[in-house]
């Protein structure tokens, strides 16, 4: 998951973006007119004329806006993040984070671990599947789980605990098949019987892995 803010064009037949990343990277590039179509789940953030933040898939008119485009941030296979050193995210919804966990009986730095590998902890975030906020529910996921508005924070922890909760249960809380399934699905697991081998599955449990153990030790 990046931002994205339209700067001048460079020429006339480029549009220059920077690219700011969650771990503080920052990075230009040029993206050329063929390409805009191939660009999916491409939104746009503005204040509206009420100065509230807002998100939509229609480009606002008469207003500053920035181009946001959010996709799983632990699923990309070659990414560049440091996963052992990159800033985590102690603080942000911490008391839900907790309270949620608890009430689930759920470790809460396997929460913000997955949390962190699926969004950032960006609660508008939406991926080129479709799921939508902190933990990433797909919609009938999240039908499923009562969550209304997957863009609440509370409501999306909420579901997303229960989902995670659900797995861990049915894999005798092993969080590895817990979060493959999370990733790939339930039937993904057991058509081949453990991990899928699928590359996106396999980098996003070891990141898993790695986020886990570090919120494990600042909880």
């Amino acid at each position: 998951m990046f931002a994205t803010l339209l700067l001048p064009s460079l020429h006339a037949t480029a549009e220059m973006r920077k690219i700011v990343h969650p771990d503080g990277r920052v990075e230009y590039t040029n993206v050329a007119p063929e390409q805009k179509a191939a660009v999916v789940n491409t939104y746009y953030k503005y204040r509206n004329a009420d100065g509230v933040l807002s998100f939509s898939d229609a480009k606002p008119s008469g207003v500053q806006y920035e181009l946001v485009r959010f996709d799983c941030f632990a699923c990309k296979v070659d990414s560049t993040v440091n996963w052992d050193t990159t800033p985590l995210f102690a603080d942000r919804y911490r008391d839900e984070i907790e309270r949620i966990a608890a009430l689930h009986d759920m470790d809460a730095a396997l929460v913000r671990a997955v949390i962190h590998a699926e969004s950032a902890f960006n609660p508008q975030a939406r991926s080129r599947a479709g799921a939508q906020g902190l933990m990433q529910l797909m919609p009938q996921t999240a039908a499923e789980l009562g969550v209304g508005n997957p863009f609440d924070a509370e409501q999306n922890i909420d579901g997303g605990v229960r989902y995670l909760a659900g797995l861990l249960q049915r894999y005798d809380q092993d969080v590895r098949l817990a979060t493959a399934a999370y990733n790939a699905g339930p039937g993904a697991v057991q058509q081949y019987g453990g991990i899928p081998p699928y590359a996106e599955t396999q980098a996003y449990v070891k990141r898993i892995e790695v986020l886990y153990r570090r919120y494990q030790m600042i909880d």
